[in-house]
């Protein structure tokens, strides 16, 4: 009756099958159809997880992004006194500026991301582009400690703002001096760190303390270069900038003589390769190498003394050089999977109005009079002229502060700019949308169908061992199989061959008695049951 109770429950849920499991040990034909209703409960994960939905881009249209090939804004002719005057860029003015006296343009924010700061198209949420070549700036520092010597002068101090008027040799205070020198190969030596001592010698006490001076090796009033134009970058052809910049981090290290941070630093034309994506509202893009004109030549600069009748001296300066950057010549070994052409040019005349730029800043000298003033800035120094001062509460070109890393931010800005130039040639990408696809993860599949071969295989072994002529239509769905099961091997023995013939099966009455046992009609046999408590054996025809 257990084993009947336990096959029945196996029939009903996974309880049961593993219950009967544990009673067989796995060695009946019913075990395998108990392992299949416990394997069933699985079945539904490994179904749920065949089907997956994954995000796909789709290619929609078309996108554009700008690059340069020759930078020249629309330039508008100025006159005084029938001669044409110099002229800033005004186009890329606004790009620089804010890099001169802070720290530079920030990005703005843009839904999930920031504002591109080029004009490009995309339609869509992703866009692409291939790699690609555009003509723009580039910058890079070096240290120039080397170029510095302490020692305490009594020289002009050109760089004091305490003085208003004109700049020139006849002007301007001039007093004994301490800190670090630059001595160009065609000038005086010029105080690049230090400060006024006050004073008689022996008794001096520190004044103005000079905390960061920008010195360029090109001249303003005529524009004749300085050591040469260059002490580290040499190589550089038409550079927009050459200059020193030297910096103390505050005026007690200038006071106590402590050795300025001294960099050399260039800022030039260049052409860069660069990778470029948009996606989901943010922008982003990566310079994979640059190339610059390495080519020697002479120096651009040319300049004309012209005398006014009102007895005015003033130079008439020419940049006479056109920038090219051909790229069989800077960059023999570049690779042409990119989108390139042979040329980059930027005329003489935008040259020039770029370079004008940084005459605001370059020179310049950030000073601190202690603690009875505030740090000044003094600038747009420029010869037989007065200079400009303003109060600056920071200053990007003072240390500890990254100026390599902010001139290169300030490459970008400028370079964006360029990009940015109404009419520049538009580069051809790809605009991706996402969609929904229905992804078959075949793997998941593995366990179904094992199961679905072990059930044919149940089956089939079922219709094998119940194949006997006439035993499947005798029991039927009947009690008896599981109530002869029980009985001694003998009884099972000789009622094993009903089934078999083609005759009709005999009926057979099987009765359980209370403290008696099973009752077989028309059999008889002899009991294994203990005797009963009147000491006699059990009738015949009981077992």
């Amino acid at each position: 009756m257990w084993d009947f109770e336990i096959f029945d429950k196996a029939s009903r849920g996974p309880l049961g099958a593993a219950l009967l499991l544990f009673r067989t040990k796995g060695r009946s034909l019913a075990a395998l159809g108990a392992l299949l209703i416990v394997l069933l409960l699985a079945i539904d994960t490994f179904f749920q997880q065949v089907v997956d939905l994954p995000e796909r881009r789709v290619l929609q249209a078309g996108s554009s992004i700008p690059r340069v090939i020759n930078y020249n804004p629309a330039y508008m002719m100025e006159f005084f006194q029938g001669y044409e005057t110099q002229q800033y860029d005004s186009f890329m003015y606004p790009a620089v500026r804010p890099f001169f006296y802070g720290n530079g343009t920030q990005p703005v924010a843009f839904g999930n991301g920031t504002r591109p700061d080029i004009p490009l198209s995309c339609p869509t949420s992703t866009c692409t582009w291939p790699a690609y070549e555009t003509l723009g700036v580039c910058s890079e520092c070096t240290d120039a400690s080397d170029l510095l010597e302490y020692r305490c002068v009594d020289t002009k101090i050109d760089w004091t703002t305490s003085y208003t008027g004109y700049v020139n040799e006849e002007s301007g205070p001039s007093g004994m001096v301490c800190g670090y020198f630059y001595d160009p190969e065609d000038q005086r030596s010029i105080l690049m760190s230090g400060y006024i001592a006050n004073g008689t010698e022996g008794s001096q006490t520190p004044g103005e303390a000079l905390l960061v001076r920008t010195f360029p090796f090109t001249e303003l009033t005529q524009k004749l270069p300085i050591s040469g134009g260059s002490i580290k970058f040499k190589h550089v052809r038409n550079p927009i900038l050459d200059t020193l910049i030297v910096s103390s981090a505050s005026t007690n290290d200038v006071y106590q003589s402590k050795p300025p941070v001294s960099q050399e630093c260039v800022v030039s034309w260049c052409v860069k390769t660069i990778e470029s994506t948009y996606e989901s509202g943010h922008y982003t893009e990566q310079v994979k190498s640059t190339y610059q004109n390495t080519t020697t030549g002479w120096f651009p600069w040319e300049s004309t003394k012209l005398i006014f009748p009102d007895g005015e001296t003033v130079y008439f300066l020419i940049y006479n050089q056109s920038v090219v950057i051909d790229r069989h010549n800077s960059a023999p070994n570049a690779s042409n999977s990119v989108i390139f052409d042979d040329i980059y040019t930027i005329n003489n005349v935008t040259v020039s109005n770029v370079q004008m730029l940084f005459e605001f800043i370059f020179p310049s000298y950030f000073t601190d009079h202690g603690p009875s003033g505030k740090p000044m800035l003094r600038y747009k120094d420029i010869w037989n002229s007065a200079a400009s001062f303003r109060e600056l509460p920071f200053s990007p070109w003072q240390a500890p502060n990254n100026v390599t890393r902010h001139l290169e931010r300030m490459a970008t800005a400028m370079t964006n700019t360029m990009r940015s130039l109404p009419g520049m040639p538009m580069l051809d990408g790809a605009a991706y949308s996402k969609q929904v696809f229905v992804s078959i993860r075949w793997g998941w599949l593995s366990f179904p169908i094992v199961l679905l071969i072990l059930t044919l295989v149940f089956l089939v072994a079922t219709i094998i061992k119940t194949s006997s002529p006439g035993a499947a239509a005798i029991w039927k769905t009947s009690a008896m199989p599981a109530l002869i099961y029980s009985l001694p091997k003998e009884a099972q023995g000789q009622l094993d061959h009903w089934g078999k013939g083609s005759g009709a099966p005999r009926k057979t009455r099987i009765k359980l008695l209370p403290d008696m046992g099973w009752r077989v009609s028309g059999h008889s046999y002899v009991s294994r049951s203990p005797r009963l408590a009147s000491g006699e054996r059990v009738p015949r025809g009981w077992i």
